[in-house]
């Protein structure tokens, strides 16, 4: 089997979607695995770490994908890539199933199978494969980092000879893995942190994290859908929410967003009048920007000032982190390469239940639902 790994093209990605590690593994495993040579610079992994590992290094994207079996990106490639992909092989990645449908046409017409990792499903056996969840992992802990940043106040309470300063209040809206990860950053930060989801089985995980969990009448099993995610909330619901939120908000320093519902657009949590509510100098950091965003005013990709509050609505952190986010992101390729694999070939069932729910492409069909 050969593995093909070009470099990422997509504007301002850092990550490579197989680190050397990764690559040794298929290598002993029997796959061939070819690297653009440059491919993992970004990352801070370089092309002598990849000839280490057994990868064969070639000069551009083009080479490493021609004739290879499989071809493992991070974001989507352009259509250089796509033209060279040979017919009837198959590409894994973030693909956003959600977005140009126009890309996963001309895949189609060229029998290519396209694996979204945004559709792995949440199941037991696919745990490993979850790169939503190991990504979520790094953003919600650069959100803290960056919102942090931007405060005009430190986090943690400090005792010093010029008199106690006071910790930093720090609201986490969705306690999902982004969620969580940033409440356990800001608690080590030394902020008194509290966090709100509609899902009332996240109370003990939030709790168990140090931080107080803010209740609402509309928080209760109805909230919660397939595969443990939120759902969208009926209007009655949806303004209890909004109360809850609106009266705990005023008094915070730093909120972090982090509400989604899969593909639909975010949860709108945070109107323009609670913006003038909160004091002067706090920070928004939404991470449902790229979704339309959890906060009124929120512009994806820009920095907002309005009634003295900053609005951050950063796209993509995990590519902030390159390093690690690379190296949990290829152990989740690494995983499905082995879920594919059968007796040292690759092997895409559309009739499994976690390939089958990858597949966006097959056949030469379109599989969006």
């Amino acid at each position: 089997m050969i593995i093909g790994v070009p470099k990422e093209r997509w504007p301002g990605e850092r990550r490579v979607a197989l680190v050397p590690d990764g690559a040794a593994r298929l290598t002993r495993a029997g796959a061939e695995v070819r690297v653009e040579r440059g491919a993992g610079a970004a990352a801070f992994f370089t092309d002598e770490q990849y000839a280490a590992s057994g990868a064969t290094l070639v000069d551009d994207a083009a080479a490493a994908v021609r004739g290879a079996d499989l071809t493992l990106v991070v974001r989507r490639p352009d259509a250089a890539v796509v033209e060279a992909l040979p017919e009837g092989s198959t590409l894994a990645g973030l693909l956003q199933p959600s977005g140009e449908r126009s890309f996963f046409d001309a895949l189609a017409a060229r029998r290519i199978s396209a694996l979204s990792m945004e559709l792995v499903p949440r199941i037991t056996r696919a745990q490993s494969m979850d790169a939503l969840s190991s990504q979520a992992t790094i953003a919600g802990y650069r959100a803290v980092l960056l919102g942090a940043s931007e405060l005009p106040r430190i986090l943690p309470m400090l005792t010093t000879a010029a008199g106690t300063l006071s910790p930093a209040r720090a609201f986490i809206l969705g306690a999902g893995v982004a969620g969580l990860q940033a409440i356990a950053t800001a608690r080590r930060l030394g902020a008194v942190v509290s966090a709100f989801d509609v899902r009332r089985a996240v109370r003990e995980q939030v709790r168990s994290l140090g931080a107080t969990f803010v209740e609402a009448e509309a928080v209760g099993a109805e909230a919660e859908g397939k595969g443990g995610y939120a759902k969208e909330l009926g209007d009655e619901q949806q303004r209890r929410v909004l109360e809850a939120v609106a009266k705990h908000i005023r008094d915070m320093d730093l909120v972090i967003s982090t509400a989604q519902i899969p593909g639909r657009p975010a949860p709108r949590l945070i109107t323009a009048a609670m913006v003038a509510s909160m004091r002067p100098g706090s920070v928004i950091v939404d991470l449902a920007a790229e979704t339309g965003g959890n906060c009124e005013l929120t512009r994806a990709g820009e920095r907002v000032e309005a009634h003295g509050v900053t609005i951050l609505g950063p796209v993509n952190l995990p590519a902030d982190q390159p390093f690690h986010a690379s190296q949990m992101y290829s152990r989740n390729l690494f995983t499905l390469v082995q879920h594919l694999t059968k007796d040292g070939a690759l092997a895409v069932d559309p009739a499994d239940e976690i390939t089958g729910a990858m597949a966006v492409t097959y056949g030469g069909e379109l599989r969006l639902r």
